[in-house]
C-alpha cells in the first residue's frame, strides 16, 4: 500500500478510536454525574433505556408476594393460596403494562426516599400492641395457639402488597413514589381493628387497595398544599365496615374477636396509655386523644348515674375504643392543626362513638364498629374546624404560653394534665380495675329491679 495511503488509513483509525473513546468517556462522565446528582438529592430516577432493570424493586416485591403462597401457613387454605397468587398476578400485569408504556412513551419513573418519624414511630408503637395483646390471646388457654401471631405472615403479605400497589399507583399517575415506612403503619392500623378470615382473605387485599386509592385520589388543598383528606386506614375501615353492616356479613371477619380480646392482656388500659404518651410527645396529638377519652368518660358516667347501669356494659370506655382514640383518629395529617381545633376534634370523636354505639345496637348491628365509622366523617370536618377556630382567634384559649410554643411546652402541659386525668380514672377503678358490669350479681339485681 502506498505510504501516504497507509498513513491516512492509520490516521482515520486513530481518529475514530479517539473520538469513540472520548464519546464513551463523556457518556460515562455524564452517567456518573447524573448518579451523583440523584444520590445527593435522595431521588433515584429510572432511565427509560434501563427501565426493565431498574423496575426490579416492584418486581422483587411481586415475586416475594407470590413466594409467600408456598409458605405452610398459606398452604393450609386454598382461598389463601389463590388470594396471594391472584394479587401477585394482578400486580405483575400492572407492572408489565407500565414497562410497555414507558418504552413507548419514553416515560420515566422515580423514587424519592423519605423516612418520616410519624411513620416509623407509629409502626413501632403499633407493633408493641400486637406483641403484647397477641401473646395473651390464645384460642384455647395453654394451647399456644395465638391468632395474632398466626396472622403475622398474612400481615407481611399485606405490607408487600401495599408497597407494590403504592409504587405502581404513583407511577401510573406519572408521579414519583415516596419510598419510606409509610405503608407499614397503614397495614398495622387496619389489622388492629379488622381482618378477614382465611376463606375470604382476598377482601383484605381489596381493603388495602381501597385505602391507598383514597389517599391518592381523594385530596384537597390545605394551607396551600395538596393533601389527602382521609386517614388511609380509617377510610378503608369505615367503608368496609359500612358494607359489612349493610350486608350482615361481619362473621366473615375477626372484627368481633379483635374488639373483645384486647382485655385478655393484663392492664391493657395502662399499656395503651403508656404507648400513647409516645405518640403524644412526638406528634402533639394529646388534645385529640385526651378529649376523646374525657368526653366518653363523662358521657358514660352521666348515663350510669341516670340509668343505674353502665353504658358500655363492662367498661367506662371499651379497650378497643381506647386503642382507637390513641392510634386511629390521631393521624396528624388528617386532624386539625390548631389547639382548640384538636380539642373539638377529640370531643366530636368521643361523642360520635357514644352515639354510634346506641345507634348500632338499636339496628341490631355489632357495636364494635362505633370507633371506625365516624373517623372518615370527622376527617371531612378538619378544614372547617380550623377555619372557625382561626376566625375567632381562639388559639390562646388553651395555651398560657406563646403560640409558637405549641409543639413544645404547651403539649407537655397537656400531657401532664392527661396523666393526672388517667391516673384519677385508674384510682377510681374506671380503667383496669374490676368494673361494675363485670359482676353477674349486679346484673341479676338490675334485672330484678327492672
Amino acid at each position: 500500500m502506498n505510504p501516504p495511503v497507509v498513513y491516512a488509513v492509520q490516521s482515520l483509525r486513530s481518529s475514530r478510536n479517539g473520538s469513540g473513546m472520548a464519546s464513551k468517556t463523556r457518556r460515562k462522565s455524564k452517567n456518573h454525574d447524573t448518579f451523583k446528582s440523584n444520590l445527593s438529592s435522595g431521588s433515584f430516577a429510572i432511565s427509560p433505556n434501563f427501565l426493565g432493570r431498574d423496575s426490579r424493586l416492584p418486581a422483587f416485591l411481586i415475586v416475594g408476594l407470590a413466594a409467600l403462597a408456598l409458605m405452610p401457613r398459606i398452604q393450609t387454605n386454598d382461598t389463601l393460596i389463590w388470594s396471594f397468587v391472584a394479587a401477585a398476578v394482578f400486580l405483575g400485569l400492572w407492572l408489565a403494562f407500565l414497562l410497555s408504556r414507558g418504552q413507548a412513551e419514553r416515560d420515566t419513573y422515580s423514587f424519592d426516599i423519605a423516612l418520616r418519624p410519624q411513620h416509623y414511630i407509629q409502626a413501632c408503637v403499633q407493633f408493641s400492641v400486637y406483641a403484647y395483646w397477641g401473646y395473651h390471646w390464645e384460642l384455647i388457654p395453654g394451647s399456644g395457639l395465638r391468632p395474632v401471631y398466626d396472622h403475622a405472615l398474612l400481615m407481611l403479605g399485606q405490607i408487600i402488597f401495599a408497597y407494590a400497589f403504592g409504587i405502581l399507583l404513583s407511577w401510573s399517575r406519572h408521579q414519583k413514589y415516596i419510598l419510606g415506612f409509610g405503608p407499614i403503619p397503614i397495614i398495622f392500623s387496619v389489622n388492629l381493628f379488622l381482618w378477614f378470615r382465611d376463606d375470604w382473605f382476598y377482601m383484605q387485599f381489596l381493603m388495602i387497595a381501597l385505602g391507598f386509592m383514597g389517599k391518592e385520589y381523594i385530596r384537597w388543598n390545605r394551607e396551600g398544599r395538596s393533601m389527602h383528606i382521609f386517614n388511609p386506614s380509617a377510610f378503608a375501615l369505615g367503608l368496609f365496615s359500612l358494607v359489612l353492616i349493610l350486608t350482615n356479613t361481619t362473621h366473615l371477619t375477626w372484627g368481633q374477636e379483635i374488639a373483645s380480646t384486647l382485655t385478655l392482656a393484663p392492664n391493657i388500659y395502662t399499656f395503651l396509655f403508656l404507648i400513647g404518651l409516645v405518640v403524644m410527645y412526638f406528634f402533639s396529638i394529646t388534645l385529640v386523644a385526651g378529649m376523646a377519652a374525657i368526653s366518653l368518660f363523662v358521657l358514660s358516667t352521666l348515663y350510669s348515674s341516670f340509668a343505674g347501669v353502665p353504658y358500655f356494659l363492662d367498661s367506662e370506655i371499651p379497650a378497643a375504643v381506647f386503642l382507637g382514640l390513641h392510634l386511629l383518629v390521631t393521624d396528624p395529617s388528617t386532624s386539625p392543626r390548631t389547639a382548640l381545633g384538636k380539642l373539638i376534634f377529640g370531643v366530636f370523636y368521643g361523642c360520635g362513638v357514644f352515639v354510634l354505639y346506641t345507634l348500632l345496637g338499636a339496628l341490631g348491628a355489632p357495636t364494635f364498629y362505633d370507633k371506625l365509622l365516624c373517623v372518615p366523617i370527622l376527617n371531612l370536618s378538619v378544614i372547617a374546624i380550623d377555619k372557625i377556630v382561626r376566625s375567632v382567634q381562639s388559639e390562646n384559649v388553651l395555651n398560657v404560653w406563646k403560640q409558637n410554643w405549641m409543639s413544645g411546652r404547651a403539649n407537655l402541659a397537656h400531657m401532664i394534665a392527661w396523666v393526672v386525668i388517667f391516673g384519677s380514672m385508674s384510682v377510681l377503678g374506671k380503667t383496669d380495675g374490676q368494673h361494675t358490669g363485670d359482676s353477674l350479681p349486679f346484673w341479676q339485681q338490675a334485672c330484678v329491679e327492672g
